[in-house]
């Protein structure tokens, strides 16, 4: 799927217009999209960063990079998906940026999702939702999460870049998208969830 991912990323440059600020996610897709995003480096305002790594892809192809805190919008979101339905809703965070994935997804005007056909499903949920979850709460929420009727999994060794933990959730029943996120991020302790359903893409690019 490596051709399908390149497409995808290219297709997403016809979305990209001068003096836009760009928000970028993290990813084996969004990869290949930070090295064709390098050509319009002159032609943007500039770009804000889902995650440390893609902040040191960016910087070191001299990309501008600026933050969150500093900008009044982000004009376009480009980011991949682990699974995404028909409605363009999505799992996202088996890289573990989700929290801040998805808040540049929420303070964007348009969100493009870059991903190959294979990550398409009818119904999400063959991939576990990741929770990122405060380390004192590790244990509580776990708990919680059981009782809901999820199958959770510690992220052994893994810290997020916002210090946190991550719960891995498997045998999730996500015939109603929104209803999980709201329940996840509900729960005391949690920061986000990998379920992106009240801010789903509004394009998807398969590179089909």
């Amino acid at each position: 799927m490596t051709n399908a991912k390149k497409a995808a990323a290219i297709k997403a440059l016809d979305y990209i217009r001068d003096g836009q600020i760009i928000g970028v996610g993290t990813g084996s897709t969004t990869a290949y999209f930070i090295e064709a995003l390098s050509a319009y480096k002159h032609r943007i305002e500039g770009v804000v960063a889902s995650s440390v790594a893609t902040a040191k892809a960016l910087k070191a192809l001299g990309l501008p990079l600026m933050e969150l805190n500093d900008v009044n919008k982000i004009d376009l979101y480009i980011d991949g998906a682990d699974e995404i339905n028909d409605r363009l809703e999505m799992i996202k965070g088996g890289g573990g940026a989700l929290t801040r994935e998805k808040i540049l997804a929420t303070a964007s005007a348009q969100f493009i999702c870059i991903a190959d056909p294979s990550k398409q499903v009818k119904l999400l949920g063959r991939f576990p939702i990741a929770v990122e979850v405060i380390p004192m709460a590790r244990s509580f929420v776990a708990r919680a999460l059981v009782k809901w009727g999820a199958f959770p999994e510690y992220r052994v060794g893994f810290v997020t870049d916002n210090g946190n933990v991550i719960i891995d959730c498997y045998q999730v029943d996500c015939s109603d998208p929104l209803a999980v996120e709201t329940a996840f991020k509900a729960l005391p302790g949690v920061v986000d969830c990998g379920m992106f359903a009240k801010r789903k893409a509004d394009v998807w690019l398969s590179g089909a």
